[in-house]
Formats: structure tokens, sequence, C-alpha cells
């Protein structure tokens, strides 16, 4: 069984990431395709583990930035993920489930410490010179515009990046009880729909980067 499942969201994704990720010890990783969105991601995410079995989950994929704290290109680890879409209305009018009173999860019997609400945290190693960011959103559509992230970001103003698989992943960790490591390279400003202002090779490349440099600390 694999020590690390590295998942990835979208088959161009794996094509870039595969090769420089391809240093890592076949026997103690696999490197799997989680799917886009969070229901894909979160089915998958069980499954694999499930059948695999690893010691840990490593997610990695592309980003929106929220603001600039982020550079376009670069990659970092995030120690909390939150979700956004769970709930009631939409807008200025959303109400999170938590707020409402229900857990996404309400625990394992007799273990209320297991139940989950709209916040996870995530693995990251401690001290080190890796880069990490407070909260990562994970958004059930990404912004349209800029007034969508003007909405995200009075809800969560210590978000610093959107995507769409993060929380899913983490979540179905938690039910298993392994560590998930979420690694995302910035591709491009949330909202900003034109792909003529993407990058996608640079940030995936910062992001196998950042992985190896996270794992090479571990052997």
């Amino acid at each position: 069984m694999p020590r690390h499942l590295i998942l990835i969201p979208t088959e161009p994704e794996r094509c870039l990431l595969t090769p420089r990720l391809a240093a890592l010890p076949p026997a103690d990783t696999a490197v799997e395709l989680c799917g886009f969105g969070l229901v894909a991601a979160a089915a998958r995410t069980a499954q694999l583990i499930a059948g695999l079995r690893p010691e840990r989950v490593i997610l990695v994929g592309i980003a929106g930035r929220l603001d600039d704290r982020l550079a376009v290109g670069a990659a970092t680890l995030f120690e909390t993920v939150t979700c956004h879409g769970i709930g009631v209305g939409s807008g200025p009018a959303f109400i999170s489930a938590a707020t409402l009173g229900w857990q996404q999860w309400p625990g394992d019997p007799g273990e209320p410490a297991s139940a989950i609400g709209d916040v996870l945290p995530c693995a990251v190693p401690f001290g080190g010179d890796l880069p990490r960011e407070r909260l990562l959103l994970t958004v059930t559509a990404a912004a349209a515009g800029p007034e969508d992230v003007r909405l995200r970001k009075a809800i969560f103003p210590e978000a610093s990046a959107e995507e769409m698989e993060g929380f899913a992943v983490a979540l179905a960790c938690r039910l298993f009880r392994i560590p998930c490591t979420v690694v995302r390279g910035i591709s491009n400003t949330a909202g900003d729909r034109d792909k003529a202002h993407w990058q996608i090779d640079a940030p995936l490349a910062a992001a196998a980067d950042l992985v190896l440099r996270l794992l090479g600390g571990e052997r």
C-alpha cells in the first residue's frame, strides 16, 4: 500500500504534474485523479482511500487568488479549508450550514469531537520555510466576476484563494482519520474568466516542486 496518495482534480492538471512528480518512489506514492468539484472529489477520495489505505493524502492542483497576497504562478500550502455554498440562499443572503446549526457530519456515536462543520484543518509541517496560507475557500461554483469575489471576501476575509475540491477531500480524509495536505498553484485572479490572463504551467510546476520539498523533508 502507498504511504502517500497524491490526488489531482483534472486530467490536464495530471498530464502536467505527473512527469514532475516522477522522482517520488513509486512504491511509496500513488498518483490518482479525484475528479472536478465537491461531489466527485469527495466520492472518489473515499473510494481510493478505502482501496489503497494510504498513510496520508495530498491534493494538488490550481486555484484562483481572492486577493493580491498570493502571486499568480506561485504555490502554497493551506492550514485550513472551508466550504462556501452549502447552506441556505445565495449571494449576500447566503447562510452557511454551521451558522444554521447543522453540522456537515454529526460525528461518530459517542465522539462529538469527530463532528465536521464548515472548516477543517489541513496537515502542514511545523516550522520550516514552506509557504503556507491560513485559509483556502472551496466553492461549489467558481467566482464569475469581481462582485462574487467581493461577497466571498466579506464572508471569509482570511481566505486567500478559491478552488472546488479541497474541503471535499479533507472531509473524506477526516472520516478515514488520515491527514490531508492541500497544495495549490495560483493560476489566476478569481473572477477573471478570460483564460488568456491565466497561467497553468508555472503554478503547477511550483505546486509539484512544493510537494517534492514536502515529501523530501519527510524521508
